[in-house]
Formats: C-alpha cells, sequence, structure tokens
C-alpha cells in the first residue's frame, strides 16, 4: 500500500516459493483484472573462457530503500495500481535465480504492465545497487550494464 515504509532487500535469491506466495495472497483482493510481473535472473553469461556463476549484489541500503520509495510513490501516483511490490536480492545470487521482483496489479492490464516496465528501468538507472560477478576461475568483477 502507498504511503507505507517497505523493505525492499532480501538475503540471497528471491525463492519461487517466495513469489508464488506473493500471488496467491492477491487472490482475496477482487478488485483486481491484472497483475504484472517482472522476475530478473542470474544469466551465466561466458567471460573470455569462464562462466559467471553467481552475482554478489551490494548497496548503500538507506540510500538505496530511499531511492526505491520516491520510485514507488512516483509510479503510484502516475498509474492506477492497487498493489506494487519490489524486491532486489542483496548478497550472492547464483547463476539461474531471481536477484530482482517486481510485482504490480491494477484493474486492468495497460496500467499493470506499463507501471512494471516503468519500475524496473527506473530501478536500473536510478537506485545504486551494484553487482560483482563470480566467475567460475573465482575472479570477481564489477558486473557492466
Amino acid at each position: 500500500m502507498k504511503d507505507k515504509k517497505h523493505k525492499v532487500f532480501v538475503e540471497g535469491a528471491v525463492s519461487p516459493e517466495f513469489i508464488a506466495a506473493s500471488i496467491a495472497k492477491h487472490s482475496i483482493k477482487k478488485n483486481i483484472g491484472a497483475h504484472s510481473i517482472f522476475l530478473g535472473q542470474v544469466r551465466n553469461d561466458k567471460v573470455g573462457n569462464e562462466e559467471i556463476i553467481a552475482i554478489e549484489y551490494s548497496a548503500y541500503i538507506e540510500m538505496a530503500e530511499e531511492r526505491f520509495s520516491v520510485v514507488r510513490e512516483d509510479i503510484f501516483e502516475k498509474y492506477p495500481l492497487i498493489c506494487m511490490h519490489i524486491y532486489h536480492s542483496i548478497g550472492r545470487v547464483n547463476a539461474g535465480e531471481i536477484s530482482l521482483f517486481v510485482f504490480t496489479s491494477s484493474a486492468h492490464r495497460a496500467d499493470a504492465i506499463k507501471a512494471c516496465e516503468e519500475i524496473v528501468e527506473r530501478i536500473k538507472s536510478e537506485v545504486a545497487v551494484w553487482g560483482k560477478e563470480i566467475l567460475s576461475n573465482d575472479e570477481h568483477r564489477w558486473k557492466i550494464n
């Protein structure tokens, strides 16, 4: 709900069970006609002869959560959403696991989809969350977007 501080960061990967439970909780809200969900997953890209096996996420938590709050409020003002949830991993997330979960709900699909997409773009461009890639040879390097 709007105007409430929300805990955004979760330690490690966002689990499939957490995502499923979040979706299930919304079945009691009969005014929702559409949900849009974005799941950011760690890829095992190749870097030379090595493969990315994980990303270690870090952030200046207080500053990042303040920015997440601004994004939330802006999106609630712009779109007629019923619910919005944003969860981002902190710490190690292995390739194949989820590091970002954005979930928007509205009466109509267009609003949920547009809001979800805008949230993801704003997170990428505005929120100070850093990722250090861990390679299969145990080398660490800062993630480049």
